[in-house]
């Protein structure tokens, strides 16, 4: 018997959700009475959202190509995410799972709501509301294992991007890749996720020594990467090989910048890191290092 979702109030007055490997940060600003209505509706929607992708979790790891068409809102919202990249690129719907989810839940709180700004952070892929005028800025990590604050991404009401979502071998999910983080800033924090997703992939160093692999399902059995093999460790690179990787993730990255799915990316591996897309430089930026916060870093949006 799984443990049941859980809710809390953090001493900031954020709210933080829980249930099995979706964990939230939500905050939402304006009316005092407005943004409780709104944490309200997110606990509600939030509390269902697990059993409902459990149900489908079989279909959601399968080849969308043969598999039939999922029937649960997230489930849709994933599905949906990864058929604009699927004419070029394999992917399952789970490669967009955190942004979905992320979603879903923004749009329950926002809905008929007088809200100023909202996000909901899943683990930093992160969904974002914002009223007339409004602008977020929103804390990155080069390293997800290293959770110190290293660079920000400024978004605006007038931007087109809606979602922000972080990819890399040294995250919670499986990657093909080498890179340390990918960041990418999109439409919505969907198609942000599985852009993320093939970018990091596509940072990489194919038959590297110090690269070492194995297949995804000897790490997890139920994984929908089956055999393909995931990158466990990345030894020492010379700068050369580092540049190599990177410029092969952005050559990625453009590709789904021209065709209009993403807004801008940020590549880290090692000590360098690479910026794509026009807004890139506008979008983001270095932090200081005495304005690094470890504990911050984890869920910084403000």
């Amino acid at each position: 018997m799984r443990t049941p979702p859980q809710q809390r109030r953090l001493a900031d007055g954020r709210l933080h959700l829980h249930d099995g490997p979706i964990d939230l940060i939500i905050e939402a600003f304006g009316e005092t009475s407005s943004a409780e209505e709104a944490y309200a509706v997110a606990w509600g929607r939030f509390a269902t959202i697990l059993d409902e992708l459990c149900a489908e979790l079989p279909l959601l790891r399968a080849d969308p190509r043969v598999a039939q068409a999922p029937r649960g809102a997230v489930a849709r919202r994933m599905a949906a995410a990864v058929a604009l990249f699927r004419a070029r690129r394999f992917l399952t719907p789970m490669a967009a799972v955190a942004g979905a989810v992320a979603e879903e839940v923004l749009e329950a709180m926002a809905a008929g709501r007088k809200l100023a700004r909202a996000y909901v952070n899943n683990g930093g892929d992160i969904a974002l509301h914002l009223g007339p005028g409004e602008t977020f800025s929103i804390g990155m990590v080069d390293r997800p294992d290293r959770p110190i604050l290293s660079a920000r991404a400024t978004v605006g009401a007038a931007d087109r991007v809606r979602g922000v979502a972080t990819s890399g071998w040294r995250g919670r999910s499986f990657s093909l890749g080498v890179a340390d983080a990918v960041t990418v800033l999109a439409a919505s924090a969907s198609v942000a996720d599985a852009a993320a997703t093939l970018i990091a992939n596509a940072v990489d160093l194919p038959g590297h020594p110090a690269i070492r692999r194995t297949p995804a399902r000897d790490l997890d059995p139920q994984s929908d990467l089956g055999e393909r093999r995931v990158t466990v460790a990345v030894g020492p690179l010379t700068p050369g090989e580092t540049e190599h990787a990177l410029a092969s993730g952005a050559a990625e990255a453009e590709l789904w910048r021209e065709l209009g799915l993403i807004e801008a990316a940020a590549l880290r591996l090692g000590e360098r890191t690479r910026l794509v897309g026009a807004p890139a430089s506008r979008h983001l930026g270095r932090i200081p290092a005495v304005a690094r916060d470890e504990e911050k870093a984890r869920h910084a949006v403000g």
